[in-house]
C-alpha cells in the first residue's frame, strides 16, 4: 500500500503557510480589554493579513503616516518602549507589531493613558507585515527582548536568523538603524554572528550602556531582579 503524502498548506498566492511558535494568549482578558481589542482598526497599518489582503499588495504608508519618517518595533511586548518612543519622538511614526493578544491588550491601555496618536499596531506575526512593508520604507527597527528560545534546536526560531533578517534588510532605509536589547549572552552571541552577515554593520557602541532614548521595559526589570545583564546592540544596514 503506497503512503498517503499531505500537501502543504497554501496562501491564496501560493506561498506555504508559516509556523509560528510563540505564545499567542495568556490569561483570560478583563472585559475592558476585549472591548478595547474589538475595535483595532483605528490603529492599523493597512491591510496586512492574507484574509485582508490575498494579493500582498504593499502598504501605502504616505497614506497612512504622511511624510513621517517610519520606525518598526518588533515585539512590543506590553507597549512600554513602544509608547515612550511615540511620546518622546512625536514627529515620528511607529509601527508595532506583536502577535501575544495580552500583550496588545496592554498597550492599548498605555496608549489612552499617554495619549500618543503616532503610532500604529499590527497584532500578529511580523513576517506578515513584513510583505507588504515596501521597500526600504522603515527608517529604524527595533528588537527588544525576544523570546531567547533557550533550546539548541529552537535556536533557528530565533528573529536574528536568515529567515528573519533577509526581508527585515529589504524593509529598512539605506542607513537605517536596528537596535537589538536582550539579557540572554547565547542570544548575543547569535546576534552579533548572524546579524552583520544579512547586510548589517555593527556600530561601535558600549554593549551595556541604554540608548539615549531608552526606557527600562518590564522585561529589562524582572532580568535585573534575577541577576541578567542587558545587552545593547546598534547596527546599520550596510550596502557597501
Amino acid at each position: 500500500m503506497s503512503q498517503r503524502i499531505s500537501k502543504p498548506r497554501l496562501h491564496p498566492d501560493g506561498t506555504p503557510w508559516r509556523n509560528f511558535y510563540g505564545r499567542i494568549r495568556g490569561k483570560t482578558l478583563r472585559p475592558a480589554q476585549e472591548a478595547r481589542l474589538s475595535d483595532l482598526d483605528p490603529l492599523s497599518p493597512g491591510a496586512v493579513t492574507y484574509e485582508e489582503n490575498p494579493q500582498r499588495l504593499p502598504l501605502d504608508l504616505q497614506a497612512r503616516f504622511g511624510d513621517r519618517p517610519i520606525w518598526l518595533e518588533i515585539g512590543f511586548g506590553g507597549g512600554e518602549h513602544l509608547v515612550h518612543m511615540a511620546a518622546t519622538h512625536p514627529d515620528m511614526a511607529i509601527i508595532g507589531a506583536e502577535p501575544y493578544v495580552n500583550g496588545v491588550a496592554m498597550l492599548l491601555r498605555k496608549i489612552d493613558l499617554a495619549g500618543v496618536s503616532n503610532l500604529a499596531v499590527f497584532p500578529g506575526d511580523v513576517r506578515e507585515l513584513f510583505d507588504v512593508i515596501p521597500d526600504g520604507a522603515i527608517a529604524k527597527a527595533f528588537l527588544n527582548y525576544p523570546d531567547p528560545w533557550h533550546k539548541a534546536r529552537h535556536h533557528r526560531r530565533r528573529f536574528v536568523t536568515p529567515d528573519y533578517l533577509a526581508p527585515l534588510h529589504r524593509v529598512l532605509a539605506k542607513g537605517a538603524e536596528f537596535r537589538v536589547a536582550t539579557d540572554i549572552p547565547d542570544y548575543v552571541r547569535q546576534t552579533l554572528e548572524e546579524v552583520p552577515p544579512a547586510g548589517f554593520a555593527r556600530v561601535d557602541h558600549p554593549m551595556d550602556q541604554p540608548w539615549s532614548d531608552w526606557i527600562s521595559t518590564r522585561y529589562e526589570q524582572k532580568a535585573l531582579r534575577e541577576g541578567r545583564f542587558p545587552n545593547y546592540m546598534t547596527f546599520i544596514r550596510d550596502d557597501a
